[in-house]
């Protein structure tokens, strides 16, 4: 019963935000339009998420009747101070999500009352901990836009549906829900964009099926973690599905990521915020992982996850001092400057804690072309820190088809040997895209922790043997795709043929009687 409530939630939610998007597509489309549903349910739900803290506090003190929507101003601003302390931020009574959607309507100038409230938020976490996740979360919400309408009149207009709209998705109560209703909307969204924006959105969005895969290949025989890293975390699904796969209190110190665009960095504190991950428990920075990276204070990371951008440009070594950089010196050369990829996996390496996994979606590429890319995989095998590599079915994300590979890395492997998995026919098409089941996970994690052979899905395979093949490391170089033709029986196909050219004797007979009888005539 359960399991039925919760798909009737997320169907009523998810059918909520299609309203929505009906309303106002015309005027907003795609990435634009999922930046102000995005960034009206982070407002409602911080609004929510400080309104239940404080109502809650005053509860068990005796004061049961408690609303902090209907407190004066100048009376809660007394508690800003411990307030943001201790949540990060504050918001005036008036300024709460609740108060000025019930005013909407009337409100000639909405646009200003939202851009000023956005700021005094933003400004809030000045000078506390919480300044550098708060600083600029608004930046993607346009008020002014010509997007929203021609006048001012159309845009609060549309801003008044907006805010009416994100009012009534059932949300239910930011500590009492049968799903992470805020949570799941978000995806929701991103998956809905991702699979229409194309490349554009699908660059920065990792598929739910595909983030679960790489978080239980990093957690094996892990209940808890320390910290969960993401080099190139965009808008942080990857981070948060450590959370899922082990439980809200298994991450125990907490969400590190970075990203270079602040648009996706936006999206990513964000969604932080709704999946209700307090701002002390994360860090996401916004810069250049591979020349300015900024966790250096924070790592090792015992779970590192990514899905870095495919063979992007970078500068390479037309910086001479990268190749001193300690994450880039020990293979002894740089990625190429045209292809970033093993930078990225490098960069990983480095920052992985001895007893940790990284789980990394790659171009399939780099497992096999030479130069630069085959020496730094030979200091990754000639290390012992390449644990499995797995060929992933094709069109599983969303603005390419390309079959992509998942490398794994440990340190302190037990042997030598690695681990190669076909998992290219472990999938299901949903629509255009292809989709990995509960089923198709469970059977590449199970293969993953037996590392048993399987004839055309896995094989072990010995360091020698991969020596031997020039450190090529792509899967279909060591398990044998499966033969799909037909089996032809060739005592039956020449009884077949005998029989062909039998009646082909019988018809030439009588096409010349045929064609004798009508010389005759």
């Amino acid at each position: 019963m359960a399991e039925i409530k919760k798909e009737q939630e997320r169907d009523e939610l998810h059918r909520a935000i299609w309203a929505i998007a009906d309303e106002l597509r015309g005027a907003v489309d795609g990435w634009d339009f999922k930046n102000y549903v995005l960034g009206t349910m982070f407002y409602r739900y911080i609004s929510e998420n400080l309104t239940h803290y404080i109502n809650q506090g005053e509860q068990e003190a005796g004061n049961a009747d408690f609303d902090y929507a209907l407190m004066p101003d100048d009376e809660a601003a007394e508690a800003k101070e411990g307030l943001v302390n201790e949540k990060g931020f504050f918001i005036l009574p008036s300024e709460l999500f609740s108060n000025v959607c019930s005013k909407a309507d009337t409100d000639e100038n909405l646009n200003e009352t939202l851009e000023r409230i956005f700021k005094h938020i933003e400004e809030s976490a000045m000078g506390s901990e919480s300044e550098s996740d708060f600083a600029g979360l608004f930046d993607d919400f346009d008020v002014n836009s010509n997007k929203l309408g021609s006048t001012v009149a159309k845009r609060n207009e549309r801003l008044a549906k907006l805010l009416h709209g994100v009012a009534d998705m059932n949300l239910g109560s930011v500590k009492d829900h049968d799903i992470d209703a805020f949570g799941d909307a978000y995806e929701y969204l991103m998956t809905m964009y991702a699979s229409n924006a194309g490349k554009s959105g699908g660059e920065f969005f990792t598929p739910a099926d595909v983030s679960e895969l790489l978080t239980r290949l990093g957690t094996v025989g892990k209940t808890r973690i320390n910290k969960v890293y993401d080099p190139a975390c965009g808008s942080g699904s990857l981070l948060l599905k450590a959370e899922k796969v082990l439980g809200k209190e298994a991450v125990t110190n907490g969400f590190y990521g970075q990203e270079i665009n602040i648009t996706t960095y936006n999206l990513c504190r964000i969604n932080m915020f709704l999946h209700d991950v307090g701002f002390d428990k994360f860090d996401i920075a916004c810069e250049d992982t591979l020349l300015n990276p900024a966790h250096w204070d924070d790592e090792p990371f015992e779970l590192i996850v990514s899905n870095p951008p495919y063979s992007i440009k970078w500068v390479g070594d037309d910086n001479p001092l990268l190749i001193n950089d300690p994450r880039f010196a020990p293979a002894g050369v740089l990625a190429p400057k045209g292809k970033a990829d093993l930078a990225f996996i490098m960069h990983s390496l480095s920052w992985l804690a001895p007893n940790g996994t990284a789980a990394i979606v790659t171009f399939p590429g780099i497992m096999y072309r030479g130069g630069a890319e085959q020496k730094i995989r030979k200091y990754l095998i000639d290390n012992n820190f390449v644990d499995c590599v797995i060929q992933l079915p094709s069109n599983l994300f969303f603005g390419t088809s390309i079959a992509t590979c998942i490398l794994v890395l440990k340190k302190g492997k037990a042997d030598s040997n690695i681990l190669f998995i076909d998992a290219t026919n472990e999938c299901i098409k949903v629509t255009n895209n292809n989709k990995l089941t509960p089923e198709n996970l469970d059977n590449i994690v199970a293969e993953y922790t037996s590392r048993e052979d399987k004839d055309h899905f896995a094989r072990l395979v010995s360091y020698d043997e991969v020596k031997e093949n020039d450190y090529n490391l792509s899967v279909s170089t060591y398990v044998e795709a499966e033969d799909t033709r037909e089996v032809i029986d060739i005592t039956v196909l020449n009884a077949q043929i005998e029989e062909i050219v039998a009646r082909e004797n019988v018809l030439r007979e009588e096409i010349s009687k045929i064609i004798a009888e009508i010389e005759v005539q």
